[in-house]
């Protein structure tokens, strides 16, 4: 009985996300007001639901909800969540929000598609009993979500600069925003996400692994791997300020930006399991 109430939130969440999708997407296609209400309203239940699991998890596990993929990537679509929320308020722009539920849903039906052992409750791995791996993670997935932010947009914006090129209209295009609106929200997602990742993933992420494994850095593949997708955001950020970096070029980093981060995530967990394959299991 334990784990069936965060198993109950977690799917009524899954088609509470289906729905949200498609209200954006219809909104974006219909450009009916209601539409997009009705979107906002529906992205609003969805992220409680979401939080409703997540507490309902922390509370049947004892321990905070990101000790493997099933529990971290629900995680993940909570701050995705949260973080396109904040920007629609503020900024007043719901056609994002197709390509940004999208990228929530897509990330709920992998969760839900992993093998059962992820949805159970098992003892928690003494490497993870450490109040610097849950720091670690909750920081690191700000910055997931402020990449998969700029990703939405980065794509939004390559599909408007390419018909812009050819001087093409078409209706569903001319209903995003602006090119320079979307390169600017894309380029601050990924300003604020680079600080979280490299607060959580390298700085906290080592302080975890010492005290874990008695050393700060083992080059171990998930290490790695972050480091190689901090570089990437790190040579975005420095193009864009001393290079002067924009548009298609930025958005492009991005886009390749938020792939590093899914196989940092993903890839490595299943194809270069290393120290951190815990996740995995």
């Amino acid at each position: 009985m334990k784990v069936i109430m965060s198993l109950l939130f977690f799917d009524a969440a899954f088609w509470f996300y289906l729905a949200t999708m498609i209200l954006y997407i219809g909104y974006w296609i219909l450009k009916k007001e209601w539409l997009g209400q009705a979107a906002t309203i529906m992205a609003v239940i969805s992220t409680f639901a979401i939080s409703m699991m997540l507490i309902s998890r922390t509370y049947e596990a004892g321990h905070a909800p990101f000790s493997n993929l099933y529990e971290s990537m629900t995680f993940f679509v909570w701050m995705i969540s949260i973080a396109y929320l904040v920007m629609e308020f503020k900024y007043k722009i719901r056609v994002v929000g197709a390509f940004v539920m999208a990228i929530a849903f897509a990330a709920m039906f992998a969760t839900s598609m992993l093998p059962y052992r992820f949805q159970d409750i098992e003892p928690l791995n003494p490497a993870l009993q450490s109040i610097w791996f849950e720091l670690h993670v909750f920081s690191a997935f700000i910055g997931y979500a402020g990449f998969g932010l700029a990703f939405g947009m980065g794509l939004m914006y390559l599909i408007k600069a390419r018909f812009e090129e050819r001087k093409i209209s078409h209706f569903l295009i001319d209903r995003f925003p602006s090119s320079a609106i979307l390169d600017e929200l894309s380029y601050k997602s990924v300003a604020w996400g680079f600080i979280f990742f490299t607060l959580g993933a390298l700085i906290l992420g080592a302080v975890w692994a010492n005290r874990a494994w008695g050393t700060y850095w083992s080059w171990d593949p998930k290490e790695t791997w972050s480091l190689i997708t901090w570089f990437v955001y790190a040579a975005y950020l420095h193009a864009r300020v001393t290079r002067g970096w924009r548009g298609k070029k930025a958005a492009y980093v991005a886009v390749f930006g938020f792939l590093s981060t899914v196989f940092l995530y993903w890839g490595v967990s299943f194809v270069l399991p290393g120290l951190h394959a815990y996740a995995t299991r």
